[in-house]
């Protein structure tokens, strides 16, 4: 009857434990977070829901240093590189000759006129002037230093070349240049006339032989300059905004040489 009881007993203590542990209440987990150690699943009635991680974009790219593009950086040139191109002149800037003569003057002269539309006109010369000797008293830099006279040769004063250019109704100057002790002792220049209208041309000189010529551009100046003949032509190049230019094309050749001197 005693070993009846104690069985009772012990399956009612059995029973009472059971029940106890039915009402123990299931760990309550944060909202948003899963423990990476506890199961894989969670168990919501009979079926498991497999859980999965997002996975982070930045997995499938691998972060490396930004491509560098090398540029090849030349060494300077030191070498005098530098071309000078010339430009292809145009048919329109060409100039032709128009007149020329070659005389030796003695206080006489030529004109011609031209009726000058389209400028510049280019007079360009060259002169072969006379000579006379010269006796001029000196110090000599030798010896005792005594009074001596040089004798040379030099261009005669009265040797001259003048070209004047003027307007034919008007009689306007628009320019007079040349050789000789009033102008210039250049053997060869060469002039340009900037104004349009329809001009006279003298030439004068004295002493001298000169050979002249006169260059226009056919275009502008003629009705029909593309079936014109000319015997020369040439580009003179750019114009400049000036009534006449003197361009040096020679320089200054003294005809003089140290002759006999003459003690006093």
């Amino acid at each position: 009857m005693m070993v009846k009881r104690r069985s009772i007993l012990l399956s009612l203590f059995i029973i009472a434990l059971l029940i106890l542990g039915g009402c123990v209440a299931p760990p309550k987990e944060t909202p948003g977070t899963i423990d990476s150690t506890s199961a894989s699943s969670i168990v919501t009635g009979e079926q498991a829901i497999p859980q999965t991680t997002a996975t982070p974009a930045n997995v499938y790219v691998t972060e490396v240093t930004p491509y560098v593009t090398l540029v090849d950086i030349e060494s300077p040139d030191t070498s005098d590189s530098r071309t000078v191109s010339t430009p292809t002149p145009v048919p329109e800037d060409r100039s032709c000759r128009i007149f020329t003569s070659t005389q030796t003057y003695f206080y006489n002269g030529t004109a011609f006129t031209f009726d000058l539309k389209n400028p510049p006109m280019y007079i360009n010369y060259s002169v072969i002037p006379q000579n006379i000797t010269v006796n001029k008293a000196a110090t000599s830099r030798f010896g005792t230093k005594e009074e001596v006279v040089y004798q040379y040769s030099t261009y005669d004063p009265q040797s001259y070349l003048i070209i004047t250019v003027r307007s034919k109704s008007t009689g306007e100057i628009y320019l007079e240049d040349g050789f000789g002790t009033d102008y210039t002792t250049y053997l060869s220049r060469t002039l340009k006339i900037m104004d349009a209208d329809d001009i006279l041309i003298e030439i004068k000189g004295n002493r001298i032989t000169a050979t002249t010529n006169f260059w226009v551009k056919p275009y502008g100046n003629f009705v029909d300059p593309q079936n014109m003949t000319f015997d020369a032509c040439t580009y003179w190049g750019q114009t400049r905004d000036v009534t006449a230019h003197a361009l040096v094309t020679a320089t200054t050749t003294p005809t003089w040489t140290p002759g006999s001197v003459i003690k006093m």
